[in-house]
């Protein structure tokens, strides 16, 4: 466990270890939960399919491709939750494919009207 007041920012790093220099690091999913074994009934999202949804998250500049850095504040789930989990879902590139899933950011995936 770590520890933290509310409200304070959190930083993370994401690293890929790899004998392949030309990969690229890439976070598209981190969401929060009071239950480290359920992430889908009560949760709050930080970043989901790239497209940043909490107003506190920041990515960080790293100058090695292979690391992911970010943060955001710490926070509490209302009620009886003492903890909070992150489960973080991150994608790995090649760093010359400018057509993969690292480079397309924020990727917004609308629901098609199923009527007539």
């Amino acid at each position: 466990p770590y520890y933290v007041d509310l409200n304070q920012v959190l930083f993370l790093q994401a690293s890929l270890y790899s004998s392949d220099p030309n990969l690229v690091l890439f976070v598209d999913t981190c969401v929060a939960s009071p239950d480290p074994n359920n992430f889908t009934t009560l949760n709050y999202e930080l970043i989901r399919s790239g497209c940043v949804k909490d107003s506190t998250y920041s990515s960080y500049y790293s100058p090695d491709r292979s690391v992911s850095r970010f943060a955001f504040n710490a926070f509490s789930f209302v009620g009886r939750y003492p903890s909070v989990f992150l489960q973080c879902e991150l994608v790995v590139c090649r760093h010359d494919d400018y057509s993969s899933r690292c480079y397309q950011g924020c990727v917004n995936r609308f629901k098609r009207n199923a009527g007539s």
